[in-house]
């Protein structure tokens, strides 16, 4: 393992009215990053308060702690740990507390690096109370504001640390900062609104705030807001972008917009072109709900099979994917999904999904399909083979845990209990996002990763495994 590595969401806003209220509705709109953990912090009368605790959203802030939280600014954060520790103490918000400094962060992404800058920290007296590489990143924070006695300054020399993909999120009690890594790996967003600006994973969080004009924050840009206004800098320069396609494919709210792209549409394109090089004769095009919605649609579009919902979706069973282990994977699935048998029973069936990490989770859903009648079961994948570790914050973090790389594709349909089986191509895949391929973060597919340190991480486990 190299750290924590996380599936988060970040929300935080600066406002004439209190704030509290529309964290809680910008966090609940990301509850799909994560399920584990919820806080917010909230800055006032020169101080920041903070409430977080294990659970969803609506567990941790609810009415009479949301309604105990005023104040004008303040950022939150909704968590799923994939490595390290799963508890209270690795929910963020992180608040730091000093004589001269105190700073509340929440962090989407991972540094690869985290171990390397953990253990010279460590060398030089610092001590941890978390597993999450947040604390690393607040302990350099306070070291570069002692030296430089100004917190913008820090935070941009803080940066030269770091190594991987990171959206953050940083207050004071004065002032609110939002920063992208270089390459943009993860999603930041920034929404200008009467009274105040906010910023969030994804755009899907500002839904409840009034006429709004929103933009990406850019790649390697840092953006102050405070009374006296906003101001932007840069925090470095890479030549190259790399947006993560994982977003498009499966992370993403469908409704969101991310770096100009409408997952929507992206998912829905990818749906069409598996039916245009991979079509199958079929009573029914289903998805797996709900990532595997869109690019469902756009596969009955375009095939003429008529789309059918053969699945329901328990909404309160959560995610299998972004669950911490395999026995809850599996638990899981066996209370989230309902097959509809009098849609089923007989049929000859299309299933479309996002992408296969394990296949085993696909084996069960197959299975439940084959139980309820299905003559033939055919499966299309919108996203190519996943094939290699991701150390930018997706919970894919072992060359042998990916079934691509254990067997062909063929093999899969075998194991997975699929009359046919196609998965989309990259090429595809580049077409249906609409992004350049070399400004896509593409390494769990291609193994051709944005820093190098990544790559070299890369190489280091295949040696281990193998």
């Amino acid at each position: 393992m190299f750290g924590p590595r996380e599936e988060c969401g970040v929300f935080g806003i600066f406002s004439k009215a209190d704030c509290a209220t529309s964290i809680y509705h910008g966090l609940s709109a990301l509850q799909h990053r994560g399920q584990e953990s919820a806080g917010m912090a909230i800055a006032r009368h020169g101080d920041i308060d903070l409430i977080r605790g294990m659970g969803l959203v609506n567990h941790v802030l609810n009415n009479k702690t949301v309604g105990d939280m005023k104040g004008h600014m303040g950022i939150g954060h909704v968590r799923y740990s994939t490595a390290g520790e799963s508890g209270i103490t690795d929910a963020q918000p992180f608040i730091t507390k000093g004589a001269d400094i105190q700073f509340a962060v929440a962090h989407n992404g991972n540094l690869v690096n985290f171990i390397e800058l953990r253990e010279r920290l460590i060398e030089r007296g610092h001590t941890f109370s978390t597993s999450a590489d947040t604390e690393v990143i607040s302990k350099i924070l306070v070291n570069e504001y002692l030296k430089e006695g100004d917190f913008f300054s820090a935070i941009k020399n803080t940066t030269h640390h770091l190594d991987g993909a990171y959206s953050l999120l940083i207050m004071t009690p004065d002032e609110l900062y939002a920063l992208r890594d270089p390459f943009g790996l993860r999603p930041l967003m920034m929404c200008d609104f009467p009274g105040g600006y906010a910023f969030a994973s994804e755009d899907c969080a500002f839904e409840t705030l009034p006429s709004k004009v929103i933009r990406d924050v850019k790649p390697g840009e840092i953006i102050r807001v405070s009374k006296q206004g906003v101001q932007t800098d840069r925090i470095g320069k890479i030549n190259r972008r790399a947006h993560c396609m994982f977003e498009y494919v499966y992370f993403s709210r469908p409704d969101s917009t991310i770096n100009g792209v409408s997952v929507y549409r992206a998912r829905k394109t990818l749906g069409k072109l598996l039916a245009r090089d991979f079509p199958v004769k079929a009573d029914i095009v289903s998805a797996i709900p709900y990532s595997g919605v869109a690019s469902a649609v756009g596969y009955s579009e375009v095939s003429g099979v008529p789309y059918t919902e053969a699945l329901l979706r328990n909404r309160y069973a959560g995610r299998s994917f972004i669950m911490p282990s395999q026995a809850k994977r599996d638990q899981i699935v066996r209370t989230k999904l309902i097959p509809l048998e009098e849609e089923i029973r007989g049929k000859d069936i299309i299933l479309v999904d996002d992408s296969i990490v394990r296949g085993t989770t696909m084996r069960q859903i197959v299975n439940l399909v084959r139980q309820v009648g299905a003559k033939k079961v055919h499966l299309r994948i919108s996203c190519p083979p996943v094939i290699a570790p991701c150390f930018y914050g997706v919970d894919m973090q072992q060359y042998k845990q990916f079934i691509a790389n254990e067997k062909t594709v063929e093999e899969i349909g075998k194991f997975i209990g699929v009359d046919t089986i196609a998965y989309n191509t990259i090429d595809n895949l580049v077409e249906a996002i609409g992004i350049p391929k070399k400004s896509l973060c593409m390494a769990c597919i291609n193994e051709e990763y944005p820093t190098e340190l990544g790559g070299l991480r890369a190489k280091q486990m295949k040696l281990t495994e193998s």
